[in-house]
């Protein structure tokens, strides 16, 4: 039985071909938001890749596993797969696969505790900053100001969500382009940019050696930022926002010789200020309907047998 063996190189293949396909295109910086869905779509065609051939590695090794997976199938469906011919390895595969299940599992519930943690500990210090005034209740969408000679602004994420601003933002930052920065946090807040995050870092923490996790996360992290500027960009304009992000960070020394953990800015900007066409929205449209494919491929892999039987 070779199908395990095939699934989890159908897997490995995925994870070395498509982050190099997306490195030389040209077009994820135009459409950061379809590159998200591109991304997630291919780690979650290896994730499918693994949990597949953990099952049938499974089913293979053990009866009582082949006979709940194969529970409703036909006989010659059943016999198409040969289970009985499933060596030694078999079993060696499924437990090593459910290890790594479980592994990544623990590291997701690990990165949301500590997400939830960090805010938390941000929470307990917003509200020793900015105390809620007596008879004030904390509402899902309240703008907290800080008293702080740093300008920065940030969406802390939780129950209720709040968007925060300092005061040397408010000083330094005027008009549209306090509105572009804000609806730039907005932009993280509404699409949910914190769980993509935390499943990209979970998957890059519990497998460090893996290259197309750590890319996966490497690239989430620039990606949201890109769709967070575009959303700003739409209401307010590219050139307000760039140079609100200008106005914002260049006191960290951003555009300065020196990296710093603010090195992507420059790029962004850069972006923002000489704007490639997006791409036309058939070619969207192909895109995100050939990413939403690439899951479903490994099924069918695994579903072959069984449909040449049945034909």
């Amino acid at each position: 039985m070779m199908l395990p063996a095939a699934l989890v190189l159908l897997g490995a293949l995925t994870a070395v071909v498509a982050p190099r396909l997306l490195a030389r295109a040209d077009w994820p910086d135009r459409e950061p938001v379809v590159a998200l869905w591109v991304w997630q779509c291919v780690v979650a065609a290896v994730i499918v890749c693994c949990a597949l051939s953990m099952t049938l590695s499974a089913a293979g090794a053990w009866h009582a596993v082949g006979g709940h997976v194969f529970a409703t199938a036909p006989g010659r469906v059943v016999e198409a797969y040969a289970l009985g011919t499933a060596g030694p390895w078999a079993a060696t595969t499924a437990v090593a696969l459910a290890c790594g299940g479980l592994w990544s599992v623990a590291m997701l519930f690990r990165e949301v505790g500590r997400a939830r943690a960090r805010r938390r500990r941000r929470r307990a210090d917003l509200l020793v900053r900015a105390p809620l005034l007596p008879g004030e209740v904390a509402v899902s969408g309240r703008l907290v100001v800080l008293e702080s000679e740093r300008p920065d602004a940030w969406w802390l994420p939780g129950t209720p969500p709040q968007l925060v601003v300092t005061t040397a933002a408010l000083r330094r930052l005027k008009g549209r382009k306090l509105d572009a920065v804000l609806a730039h946090e907005q932009g993280h807040a509404r699409a949910r940019h914190d769980w993509l995050l935390n499943c990209s870092s979970a998957l890059a923490g519990g497998f460090p050696q893996v290259p197309v996790f750590a890319a996966f996360r490497d690239e989430m992290h620039r990606l949201v930022e890109l769709a967070a500027d575009d959303t700003a960009s739409r209401r307010f304009g590219r050139l307000t926002t760039a140079l609100a992000l200008v106005e914002l960070n260049e006191h960290r020394g951003a555009f300065g010789p020196c990296p710093t953990p603010q090195a992507h800015v420059p790029a962004r900007v850069h972006r923002l200020l000489t704007p490639a066409d997006r791409l036309p929205p058939a070619r969207r449209l192909r895109l995100t309907a050939a990413a939403a494919l690439v899951p479903v491929v490994p099924v069918l892999v695994a579903f072959v047998p069984g449909l040449r039987a049945l034909g």
